[in-house]
């Protein structure tokens, strides 16, 4: 009995109990992992997916992808996204991809090459000569039997952390090959160590959940109400360039260089194995910069440097430039080396060190003062040699994964006089001149058309050598003209935009390209436009689905008013074969407005701003569209967003404050004047157009020094002003 009521204790029970426990495993660390992540992760994901999927259906946030489906002339296609940029910029200022229209069928003849890159690959200034497109030319030529499709999927201002997803998004258009020419805008970039946009993190990881979060409408909203709390005063209204990073300078020697560095490996090494997950071949090639005509953009001291010490290498630096002014390079020499004692890692000082050396023909040593000045730039526009070695590291002899590497940077050095590229090849300090980019697309298309597949190679045409230089230019129409506007245009920017006038010897290379211009100014003569009408209208019967072409054909015939009829031709082909191009669409608009057509142009012009919203040309348009319709009240709207768009539209102020008038608000008009002339203070119109408002109200006083100050910016406007009534008092 003892037995049996022993048995039934607790004691009994909680043995038992134990045993049972005993005989069930623990969970292992893996299982234990997941039940943390699906707590982390999972749950809140989908707690929030409704909220995600709210936003969809009420048609909040936009899309990210790199290209949306879309129809081009009857055909299903893929248009590049305009919007794709804004993961990754303030709307307000995100660049843009190129317009075009990936076929959604793809015959057995075609073979498909897709180019990612920065503004370099994408061909700034003038996208329609960039590498790609002379390497089409040339591929074109030598197969003129096989539809080589080459599509230039790059952006300005760009970097790895961004063409990670755009390759992802091309692999699924059934690509034959991918070449990558990246790397100049690693450290400016966004998620760079000196980038005025999305900030560094050292974890890659954080780096793209930050980008993938901001690809969810829920993900745009948070970013959207996180910029409206922000101060305004933080916040990148205007495109500003390179200007933008004036502030930001870093030193070489800065941990978060090495970041930037390794996230760049990271992402090339990722942008490799899903481009080669596709089934295509990749091309990968370094980074050509401009070592010699291009100074550093800053310069920093060595951090270590004390009070004394830099009050000794000043001296020292002075000195040799002075000595440097009287052309005595010896002795500068000696100055700018004994400072390099002190501190070897100021920029400038390495860069006037290898001025004076390539001046006494001491080119070796010229070339490694260059090198060493790129190196320590403070403002990091360019690839630096670090760069290109993990682009070496990172494509060498691989070849049997499909990676090629093309070492471009050192057949630009081979290319230039004394392995030293300067303006024989560069506008200024990455983007090619036309022999640039043929030269680069030399250099690549050695390398692609030794990897075509042999379906392709049989149709080359026998003996058919390369076409030159010259052949490829008349084939993309870079006429004399285009010549010209692209040299004109680089002198006026080098001339006039501060980043460049903070370079040492900014008057030499001033003068080096005003003497470009004079030499090229015959381009804009009467016979040479004719001449480059006659070349635009040859490209393009030979590839009449160029839109490029058609684009600067369409410029070049808005130079002469009697052409209109032929450039809005033009225009309404772009449009067409390439429906997402707002630009066109806005030019378009512009060129029925002076035709009259204003329903037509305003039809046109609100397509175009509905395409994309921050289009400031389209609603300027607009509004003056409406303003000619006689709808103040319309027209009010859309000056107020081009205001908003872009604070520093001098114009838009004086045709919001028209509008306003009209409307009978005369203290708001004057408001908005008072605003314009806050945000432009340098504008002689703000002050004399508010200046003849204040006039009419009788404030004849106000009136009169407004008018004075118009004066005092432009003294020209005294002959706009007509009969200038005497001062009054009230």
């Amino acid at each position: 009995m003892n037995e049996n009521i022993n048995s039934q204790s607790p004691a009994n029970d909680k043995a038992a109990g134990d045993s049972k426990n005993e005989s069930r495993p623990p969970m292992s660390a893996r299982r234990l992992w997941l039940f943390h992540i699906i707590a982390a992760f999972v749950i809140p994901v989908l707690a929030l997916l409704p909220l995600e999927l709210a936003l969809r259906v009420v048609g909040y946030g936009y899309p990210t992808s790199t290209f949306m489906k879309g129809v081009a002339k009857g055909r299903p296609v893929y248009l590049s996204n305009n919007r794709f940029g804004w993961r990754f910029f303030p709307p307000e200022i995100s660049r843009e991809l190129e317009p075009i229209a990936v076929p959604a069928d793809k015959t057995n003849n075609t073979y498909r090459i897709f180019i990612l890159g920065e503004s370099a690959a994408r061909g700034e200034p003038d996208t329609a000569y960039s590498f790609g497109r002379i390497l089409r030319a040339m591929l074109r030529q030598k197969y003129p039997s096989v539809n080589f499709e080459v599509f230039t999927v790059a952006m300005a201002a760009i970097n790895s952390h961004c063409i990670v997803p755009i390759a992802k998004d091309c692999r699924s258009l059934k690509p034959d090959l991918f070449v990558v020419y990246m790397g100049n805008n690693e450290v400016t970039g966004p998620y760079g160590a000196e980038t005025v946009f999305a900030p560094l993190s050292k974890s890659l990881l954080l780096i793209r959940m930050g980008v993938a979060i901001r690809a969810t409408r829920l993900g745009q909203l948070m970013t959207r109400l996180a910029d409206a709390m922000s101060s305004r005063g933080e916040k990148l209204s205007t495109w500003q360039g390179l200007e933008m990073h004036l502030e930001k300078k870093i030193r070489h020697d800065d941990e978060r260089i090495q970041f930037c560095y390794s996230h760049f490996r990271r992402n090339l090494e990722d942008i490799m194995r899903i481009t080669r997950g596709s089934g295509a071949k990749i091309v990968v090639s370094t980074v050509a910069v401009n070592l010699k005509d291009c100074p550093p953009f800053g310069s920093l001291h060595r951090a270590s440097l004390n009070e004394q010490q830099e009050k000794n290498f000043d001296g020292l630096y002075q000195r040799g430039i002075e000595l440097e002014k009287t052309g005595d390079f010896n002795s500068a020499c000696e100055n700018y080396l004994a400072a390099a004692q002190i501190d070897d890692t100021y920029a400038e000082l390495q860069f006037r060190l290898g001025r004076c050396q390539w001046n006494l023909g001491r080119f070796d040593e010229a070339k490694q003062s260059y090198s060493r000045a790129l190196v320590f730039d403070a403002l990091w526009f360019r690839a630096d040699p670090s760069i290109n070695q993990i682009i070496r590291e990172a494509s060498r002899n691989k070849t049997d994964q499909g990676i090629y590497l093309v070492d471009a940077a050192d057949v630009f050095e081979q290319q230039s006089p004394h392995n030293c590229p300067g303006f024989e090849f560069f506008l200024e300090h990455v983007h090619f001149n036309f022999s640039g980019n043929y030269l680069l697309a030399r250099t690549i298309f050695d390398k692609v058309e030794e990897i075509l597949p042999d379906r392709i190679k049989t149709q080359k045409v026998k003996d058919a050598g390369l076409p030159s230089e010259a052949r490829c230019a008349e084939l993309l129409a870079f006429t004399d003209y285009d010549n010209y506007r692209l040299t004109q245009a680089n002198f006026r920017a080098i001339s006039e935009k501060k980043i460049y006038i903070n370079q040492v010897y900014h008057d030499e290379a001033v003068d080096i390209w005003r003497q470009k211009v004079e030499q090229l100014k015959d381009g804009i003569s009467r016979d040479a436009l004719v001449r480059a009408t006659k070349q635009y209208e040859q490209a393009i019967k030979l590839c009449d689905t160029d839109c490029s072409l058609r684009r600067n054909y369409a410029k070049l015939l808005c130079k002469d008013p009697n052409n209109a009829p032929a450039a809005i031709e033009q225009c309404r082909l772009i449009v067409e074969q390439t429906p997402q191009d707002h630009t066109a669409l806005v030019t378009l608009a512009g060129l029925e407005l002076n035709s009259r057509d204003v329903d037509a142009a305003l039809k046109h012009a609100a397509r175009a701003i509905e395409i994309m919203p921050t289009n400031t040309s389209g609603t300027y348009l607009v509004g003056s569209l409406y303003q000619a319709k006689n709808q103040p009240k319309q027209a009010q709207k859309y000056f107020a967003e081009t205001i908003r768009l872009d604070p520093k539209s001098g114009p838009a102020y004086i045709y919001l404050s028209n509008a306003l008038i009209k409307q009978g608000k005369i203290e708001q008009a004057q408001q908005v004047f008072r605003k314009g002339i806050e945000a432009v203070p340098n504008d002689p119109t703000l002050h004399l157009e508010l200046a003849s408002l204040l006039r009419n109200q009788g404030l004849w006083q106000e009136a009169d020094v407004e008018q004075q100050k118009a004066i005092a910016l432009d003294p020209n406007i005294a002959t706009r002003l007509g009969p200038v009534p005497p001062t009054r008092t009230p």
